[in-house]
């Protein structure tokens, strides 16, 4: 079989098939730097943990719905025929509906999944569902969803700023400091949403540093910004950040270095602020010194710092990551606060910019015209919940909890069906959530590999990857639009996701609704053509279907190569307007004074870390990896090559690991209130004494004979606390969590996170499909 193109969310890349499988995949040779991630995909798709047949859950099938629900995980599967699944999940949905309402269904469908517009895991499954009468849905990110609740009430809608980023062949010509809060990770740039086609952040920086920029890494990880862009590192305790910037902030108004000007036109509640940093409110001086105090960084140094981004062109970039605290919104708004008052926002090279890194094409690149997709439908059940609350809305059935200024009601969930993502990577303290999971009486769970999700259900339907099934690739933010011609078969009994629903409609008489009378191959067409109407509104000609999916990709013009961010606003701040109450910057909002919440105040404050010494001496890091996009083929090649016996690397500092007796190479032991977890230890002198960083995304592994059932593969989510942000956003709050970590002593076990669970073959009975 020839070569043929795909796409996945950290690149355009090409498929060599053997047979019936994929044998390898090799980046496209228009990509400059292709992501080493695709080194995963065939030894992931080829390996023990694929699901290659429809199973069911041990007791649910034995005893039915509701059945040892707190045995999931942990239990045998059936393996039964899709007529017998399908049967089975008909029934149960019919059930569920009927004796609760729509209201008790919830998809559950978070995650990154295929980057193909039609075969979209999401979209799909809620298409169906809206088909027979709704579900309970959840909006938001883990990404950002503080940002997302939070920045309207200061500059406007956030999506549509992270569009209006300045480019960074802006910051390499006008430029002198890029000051960076969380630094700029570039394995966060492997990645974005929709997929790319090429890779292009590492130059970009590097034209910078070239052009005379200068970088400041303000991160306990130096390396959070490459070693190539010779960048200052200054190591900040963890969750200081909005103590650091009041320093710097109290040093440009006490020095008369702020821009009084800026301030008074383009903003509103500056006397609110000033009184702040004053110490007005509550007797503390927000000064260099005081801000030393919490954030560990020399006094003279934040003074100084002060003094250098008033006297020259400073871009301020702060990382999604340090939203995703406790108390959130707070660095954000010392963000645009400490922007504003050095009066370069909408100047080209200056201002400050949110989440720069937070995927590969932020301020590098957008398209011109969004690609066609998969209708959802209108979903009649009016009920949801923000993305980060599902062990809440499971565990406390028709609670009260705030959000954005009101008050709302948990449902009460009868049947979860997750598609398209891994809540046992992205949710936190997964023994709550564990607990949480099993609370409903039915779990659906589609999925390609036995993952924790996969393991945690009562159904698990086998599906296509997106090397086995046809589609396109348009990313969110790419100019490119991509090919994905099918180069195998889906292996055993797996089965692309349109073809179950298709089934499934079938047995709800909404045939016809849900397929609109179209194949999959008449879907394309549809979607390909409503593309290239919009393509020609923007004066691009696409070719045919025929010819794109057999050709290569399509590269499209850049809409705005010279983007500066909120340069309208700045020009004439009536006429560009903000979507503010006042159409200016508030650094005070009368809308949260309004809603009075203790712990999201009306402007920019400082709160200390919620967690202190006596809840672990050492700080707990967690982010995106190296090695794989969230936890998409952890049983990859690439992923399982950089372990450490099996496990995840945990980056400690020589001083921590001495004073513990940890070598490198050792197996260690994280451990807190909430649960304890193994890794491999990595001695790394980049990064802060008192801190150690676990990579998020190890498959979940946890060993039910061991204290808090510990995870033997090096999740750090068993160790996060399941908080929010604050009562305004319901962020995620995983950051801030204190750990000690010690090294293991005894018998190393086994991982079995790559391993299927035990499967039975169907009896004669169950592969008839008869009850």
């Amino acid at each position: 079989m020839p070569d043929t193109l795909t796409a996945n969310h950290w690149g355009a890349a090409v498929a060599t098939a053997r047979g019936d499988t994929v044998a390898s995949v090799r980046d496209h040779a228009a990509d400059p730097a292709g992501s080493a991630l695709n080194r995963n995909i065939a030894s992931s798709l080829s390996g023990r943990a694929r699901i290659l047949r429809p199973a069911v859950r041990a007791s649910w099938l034995a005893h039915g719905p509701g059945a040892a629900t707190d045995r999931r995980g942990r239990e045998p599967f059936v393996e039964v025929s899709w007529d017998r699944l399908l049967d089975l999940l008909a029934a149960e949905l019919t059930r569920v509906r009927e004796d609760y309402g729509n209201d008790g269904l919830f998809a559950g469908s978070y995650g990154w999944a295929s980057a193909g517009r039609f075969h979209h895991a999401q979209s799909q499954l809620k298409r169906f569902l809206n088909c027979i009468g709704g579900f309970v849905a959840s909006r938001g990110n883990y990404s950002y969803e503080t940002a997302l609740q939070f920045m309207p009430y200061v500059v406007g809608d956030f999506r549509q700023h992270v569009k209006e980023t300045t480019r960074w062949t802006v910051v390499a010509q006008h430029s002198d400091l890029v000051v960076s809060f969380g630094g700029l990770p570039m394995r966060n740039t492997e990645i974005s949403d929709g997929g790319m086609s090429k890779h292009r952040a590492r130059s970009t920086l590097q034209a910078c540093k070239n052009a005379g920029v200068s970088f400041i890494n303000v991160s306990p990880l130096r390396g959070d910004i490459d070693a190539d862009i010779g960048a200052e590192w200054l190591a900040p305790k963890p969750g200081t950040d909005t103590a650091l910037m009041m320093g710097i902030a109290h040093t440009l108004l006490v020095e008369e270095l702020h821009d009084t000007a800026f301030l008074a036109r383009y903003t509103v509640g500056w006397d609110k602020v000033e009184a702040y940093l004053r110490g007005a409110p509550d007797g503390v001086s927000k000064s260099a010194t005081w801000a030393a105090e919490q954030c560990g960084i020399p006094a003279h140094r934040i003074a100084q710092l002060a003094r250098e981004m008033a006297s020259q062109r400073t871009m301020i970039t702060t990382a999604a990551g340090l939203q995703r605290a406790d108390r959130g919104e707070q660095p954000l708004w010392m963000t645009v606060t400490l922007a504003a008052m050095l009066g370069q926002i909408g100047l080209p090279g200056g201002g400050y910019t949110i989440a720069y890194a937070v995927n590969g094409n932020i301020g590098q690149i957008n398209r011109p015209f969004r690609a066609g997709h998969l209708p959802q439908g209108d979903n009649p059940v009016a009920n949801w919940i923000p993305v980060a609350m599902i062990s809440e809305m499971l565990l406390k059935p028709g609670a009260e909890y705030r959000f954005n200024g009101t008050t709302r009601r948990f449902p009460d969930t009868k049947l979860v069906w997750w598609a398209g993502g891994n809540p046992f990577h992205h949710h936190q303290d997964l023994n709550r959530l564990r607990e949480a999971f099993a609370r409903p009486e039915t779990i659906v769970v589609n999925e390609i590999n036995w993952t924790a999700t996969a393991r945690h259900a009562d159904i698990v339907l086998p599906v296509a990857a997106a090397t086995e099934r046809w589609d396109f690739a348009a990313g969110q933010s790419d100019n490119a639009l991509i090919p994905m011609p099918r180069a195998v078969a889906p292996p055993g009994d797996a089965r692309v996701e349109y073809d179950i629903y298709t089934d499934l409609a079938e047995r709800f008489g909404v045939h016809d609704a849900f397929t609109e009378g179209r194949s999959e191959t008449d879907w394309l067409h549809r979607l390909w053509d409503t593309t290239r109407a919009m393509a020609s509104d923007h004066d691009v000609d696409l070719p045919d279907w025929d010819d794109f999916i057999a050709g290569d990709l399509v590269s499209l013009p850049d809409p705005a190569p010279d983007q500066v961010f909120l340069a309208g606003f700045r020009a004439d701040p009536v006429a560009h307007a903000l979507p503010t109450p006042s159409g200016r910057i508030e650094l005070y909002s009368e809308t949260l004074a309004g809603y009075a919440l203790d712990d999201c105040p009306a402007q920019a404050t400082w709160f200390p870390p919620a967690q202190g010494d006596a809840d672990g001496p050492l700080s707990l890091l967690s982010g995106q990896p190296a090695t794989r996009l969230h936890s998409q083929h952890d049983n990859g090649a690439w992923s399982v090559q950089h372990k450490i016996q099996g496990r995840e690397p945990l980056r400690i500092h020589p001083a921590d690991a001495a004073e513990r007796g940890i070598a490198d190479g050792d197996i260690v032991e994280l451990f807190n209130a909430q649960g304890r977890c193994l890794a491999g230890a990595q001695l790394d002198d980049g990064i802060r004494p008192g801190c150690v960083f676990l990579w998020t995304g190890a498959w979940y592994d946890p060993d039910f004979d061991a204290p808090q059932d510990r995870d033997r593969h090096g999740n750090p989510n068993v160790l996060t606390r399941d908080l929010r942000a604050s009562s305004l956003s319901q962020g995620p709050a995983a950051h801030g969590v204190r750990v000690d970590v010690q090294r293991f002593e005894g018998p190393v076990p086994a991982v079995r996170a790559f391993d299927p669970p035990p499967l039975q073959p169907p009896t004669n009975t169950q592969a008839k499909g008869s009850a």
